[in-house]
């Protein structure tokens, strides 16, 4: 597994400004949570991601800019219906609305992206394109559109819809030549997904194995995958912790630290997201200059864990 180095430091607020590398070079920090999230709050304030120390002496009080770290309301779809996954298994699903209703409901919350999945394509059991691409033209935001898209005709039907962006299935990755042709010929319009399990060893260690065809099979090593996708000039990836997935656990954020080392594509973390603290966790680390750029939630939402407007207000970022 790649190794980062860090530095540590004695800050302890929740306000953090910290320094980053690309671009521009400035100082940002983290809003100060509404009191609702606070008490949730836990500390990586002691690693930073790229080995700079956070320096409070950076920037004077901030102005609202940005936010940095992109939150995805996924729309997870099974026998036409908008479901959630429990540990990305099959028949794990919790039935809940239409999924026209519940990419409405996201896209009046704030949401300028949606994650919509097929589940019925991603365990190869069926298809609900033509719902799902209903949906996408029903919606004044961006899409990117998942499950199930490993060759040339599942590619095409993706394509053809108005989604923004399409991620190709860790199944896919079986085919390296026809993920290297498909990226060189779509550019940004291409993530993969990269559906992950943590196998340990008997001597304690950890490895990162991929869990191809909807989390049921062994893919190969994640290392030596995300070797090949960069050579290939993989721009992002969609990142799931799979044992994670639909759990109210909180994010891996060992995995995502050690995938910042391994690659400088950008990352879309799922699996996990329980409380808004976990978002402002990510977006910590984007902010420190990970490779983070945004987060799905699911299930959290679904749940009532928090809103979706109180999720964007926490992660908004101030640089001067």
């Amino acid at each position: 597994m790649p190794e980062c180095r860090t530095t540590a430091s004695t800050h302890n607020s929740i306000s953090v400004v910290v320094r980053v590398q690309q671009p521009p070079a400035a100082a940002r920090s983290i809003v100060v949570l509404p009191q609702s999230a606070q008490r949730h709050t836990y500390n990586l304030l002691n690693t930073p991601w790229n080995g700079e120390p956070f320096d409070s002496e950076l920037a004077p009080i901030g102005r609202v800019l940005s936010v940095v770290l992109t939150l995805l309301p996924a729309v997870d779809v099974a026998d036409g219906r908008a479901v959630r996954l429990v540990r990305g298994e099959a028949e794990s699903e919790a039935s809940h609305c239409a999924p026209l209703d519940a990419a409405l409901a996201w896209q009046a919350g704030g949401a300028e992206w949606i994650h919509l999945v097929d589940l019925d394509a991603a365990f190869g059991r069926g298809s609900n394109a033509e719902l799902l691409a209903a949906v996408i033209g029903e919606l004044d935001i961006n899409v990117q559109l998942s499950g199930g898209i490993r060759d040339d005709p599942s590619l095409e039907r993706a394509l053809s819809t108005d989604c923004t962006r399409v991620i190709l299935s860790t199944a896919a990755l079986q085919d390296p030549a026809w993920c290297a042709q498909t990226i060189a010929a779509h550019g940004e319009r291409i993530a993969v997904s990269l559906d992950v399990r943590a196998v340990e060893d008997p001597d304690g260690s950890v490895q990162y194995r991929l869990a191809a065809r909807g989390g049921s099979r062994d893919g190969g090593d994640l290392w030596d995958t995300l070797a090949l996708l960069d050579g290939l000039g993989c721009a992002r990836y969609v990142v799931t912790d799979v044992s994670k997935d639909g759990m109210l656990l909180g994010p891996n954020m060992e995995l995502y630290r050690a995938i910042n080392c391994a690659t400088t594509a950008r990352v879309i973390a799922s699996g996990g997201i329980s409380v808004i603290a976990d978002l402002v966790v990510l977006a910590q680390a984007a902010a420190a200059g990970a490779n983070l750029e945004g987060s799905i939630v699911g299930k959290a939402l679904y749940a009532g864990r928090f809103t979706l407007p109180e999720a964007l207000d926490a992660i908004r970022l101030y640089r001067y």
